[in-house]
């Protein structure tokens, strides 16, 4: 199929409960057993729906209009079942989540993955900023109808925090740390008491909204990345913490990036065409330089900046796209200055910690004999 052939999409950013509406379907009719209050799933089918079935077909215990009898669930998040089944257990108690780990570790997606099996929606979120306010976890105001009818319930404005505690859902807070700290204590008393106050309305039955059950926050925070507010030991104490590492398994990261880089790639109305030898020497350089440390052991000076999973699928769906509208572009060549570009984001000195990888295991594994890294090594130069 040409590029020209290919079907665009209708939008960009497709929640995960579109994008898998039928394999959660599938799975809200295929587990029947107790479920929380307010959830969509069992805890169980919750972890699959993440997880993967493992290639099982899973089978519904009768029939149902307009869905398969069996299906296979597809993986959705590279990293340890143990992981995910600690966050169900978490949210199944209704206690706050907090998933940590550096930059490109997939929290945003797993957040995304759980909200919308756990509540069916994944649009309740409050993105974390500098400039996000309190009234961001607990409510403003229309002020149109504030001027013209004083504080009712009519002119209040629920944030999305306020929202999914009248629903009985998850909210996801991104990147909770990048909050100011006083803003970030606005949840020490929705997680502790369930309810927030309306003092504008006190007097009314609506001067106080109190939690249904099934409500819970979500939250992730990159820990070592620059402009974070410590969180404070109130609110820490009020969530679980759960760390979400690098992917472990060179073969399991090297399919996802292939993957992750196919779907942007045919977003974008192209075929993927980026070559498997490319991408698995983007995959040892991305380890490599992550890891401090190459396959074959040789040390490495590990970059400043994050090697992240999330910036190699960015590189090879660059390259696939390179590939695909750029006609006679050998896409080898242009990877020195992909990766050039990822590790002098945060600090100068990675550009000559990049250099020093090239003289290392770059040229040592041209020497001994194999044609793409000798390639590799003679393009040395367009990384001055």
């Amino acid at each position: 199929m040409t590029v020209t052939e290919q079907t665009a999409p209708v939008r960009q950013g497709q929640p995960a409960e579109e994008r898998h509406a039928a394999e959660l379907a599938f799975l809200a009719a295929q587990d029947p057993g107790p479920r929380p209050p307010g959830w969509a799933l069992t805890p169980r089918a919750v972890v699959t729906f993440v997880c993967g079935s493992d290639g099982v077909e899973l089978a519904l215990p009768r029939r149902r209009a307009g869905l398969p009898s069996k299906l296979v669930i597809a993986p959705k998040f590279v990293g340890e079942r143990a992981l995910v089944e600690r966050c169900v257990v978490t949210l199944a108690g209704e206690r706050g989540l907090l998933l940590t780990g550096e930059p490109g570790t997939a929290k945003s997606m797993l957040s995304e993955l759980l909200a919308a099996a756990v509540s069916g929606t994944s649009a309740l979120t409050v993105q974390g900023t500098a400039g996000t306010t309190e009234d961001a976890f607990r409510y403003g105001w229309n002020y149109a109808l504030l001027l013209a009818q004083g504080p009712t319930p009519q002119a209040l404005v629920d944030s999305p925090v306020l929202a999914a505690m009248r629903a009985g859902r998850a909210v996801r807070v991104e990147e909770i740390t990048r909050c100011l700290p006083e803003v970030q204590d606005a949840l020490v008393s929705i997680l502790s008491d369930r309810r927030i106050s309306v003092p504008e309305l006190t007097g009314t039955e609506d001067a106080v909204v109190r939690a249904a059950p099934g409500f819970t926050v979500i939250a992730t925070a990159n820990l070592r990345d620059r402009g974070v507010s410590e969180m404070s030991a109130a609110l820490k104490r009020r969530f679980n913490f759960e760390a979400v590492d690098p992917i472990a398994d060179a073969d399991a990261e090297a399919a996802l990036i292939r993957s992750q880089a196919v779907a942007a790639v045919q977003r974008a109305g192209a075929a993927f065409a980026v070559d498997d030898a490319v991408l698995d020497a983007l995959v040892t350089v991305f380890r490599d330089l992550r890891s401090g440390r190459s396959t074959e052991g040789w040390d490495v000076e590990r970059p400043g900046t994050v090697m992240s999973t999330a910036e190699a699928v960015q590189v090879a769906a660059s390259l696939g796209l390179a590939a695909a509208y750029l006609a006679g572009e050998d896409v080898l060549d242009l990877l020195p200055g992909h990766l050039l570009g990822v590790v002098r984001k945060d600090d100068p000195a990675d550009h000559a910690r990049l250099l020093g990888y090239w003289d290392g295991p770059v040229r040592r594994r041209a020497e001994n004999g194999s044609a793409m890294w000798r390639r590799l090594w003679d393009l040395r130069g367009s990384l001055r």
